[in-house]
């Protein structure tokens, strides 16, 4: 984890599925920044609060919270936006992170499963930026504590440009997150939300546990990784955590790929 340096001292972040991966990495990672932080979890409330236990022991600025939420029922969303106002005065960083997996086959896929993913991976993020963005206007620029108005991080994957066999529902909701994260800052640039997308490659989460636990599953994905190394959710935590302050702020509308270089496709090394 990087050393903090309170870039985010006096916001408050929303972390969506932050109770472990990718997301717990985020909460941490911006509450070392100085920031408080709302935890949310769908299912495992132990996680979530060993995760807000380990910020507001180790933290020296932000506290952090835990909500229950499932991100794809508009009125859970909308509650969890309220309990954060509620606690912390407003939102300045909102980072839709929530997302799953049920793979299947096309044409063996069945359509609740095609459903539950789109709800989640991409209507989720859909809930999460409307209600963000209806509180960063209800609050207003706070210059000293931020130049933007409020800021909005979508976690997408490099499958919104890399087509993923066998996993049709949860790449096409990473495509979609693309024209929303790209649509929300052309609609509300102006207004100086910012909007942007990190996408991961290979992260050693427990959703592939099963291919990097093994010496042929991490060689498999080494291949497809020209920097020869598997990364780590901390990987992502420190670009979240810089993307979300001020000293990113002129990039807005774009997908910042944290990969080792797999979008390169190094099949072609050799001509393909």
């Amino acid at each position: 984890m990087q050393k903090p340096n309170k870039r985010l001292e006096g916001q408050t972040c929303i972390i969506t599925g932050s109770s472990d991966g990718i997301g717990e990495a985020v909460a941490k990672a911006m509450a070392m920044e100085g920031a408080n932080i709302v935890v949310n979890y769908h299912s495992s409330k132990e996680e979530a609060e060993e995760v807000a236990h380990w910020i507001n022991k180790n933290s020296s600025c932000g506290d952090a919270i835990v909500i229950k939420c499932d991100v794809s029922k508009e009125n859970d969303v909308k509650d969890m936006f309220k309990k954060t106002v509620s606690e912390f005065g407003t939102v300045d960083v909102c980072v839709a992170n929530a997302g799953l997996q049920l793979d299947h086959s096309l044409h063996e896929m069945p359509l609740s499963d095609w459903q539950r993913v789109i709800d989640v991976n991409l209507t989720g993020q859909f809930l999460c930026a409307k209600e963000a963005i209806i509180e960063f206007k209800r609050r207003g620029m706070r210059p000293e504590i931020s130049k933007s108005l409020g800021k909005l991080i979508h976690m997408s994957s490099v499958h919104e440009v890399i087509p993923w066999a066998g996993h049709a529902n949860y790449a096409a909701s990473k495509g979609g997150l693309v024209m929303l994260m790209q649509t929300i800052c052309q609609e509300y640039g102006p207004d100086k939300v910012r909007c942007n997308s990190i996408a991961p490659g290979a992260i050693k989460t427990d959703i592939n546990k099963d291919v990097w636990s093994t010496q042929e599953g991490r060689d498999g994905m080494l291949k497809l990784i020209p920097y020869n190394q598997i990364g780590v959710p901390d990987d992502i935590g420190s670009v979240a955590s810089w993307l979300a302050s001020d000293e990113s702020e002129y990039i807005n509308g774009t997908t910042i790929f944290v990969d080792g270089g797999m979008t390169c496709y190094p099949g072609f090394t050799a001509n393909g």
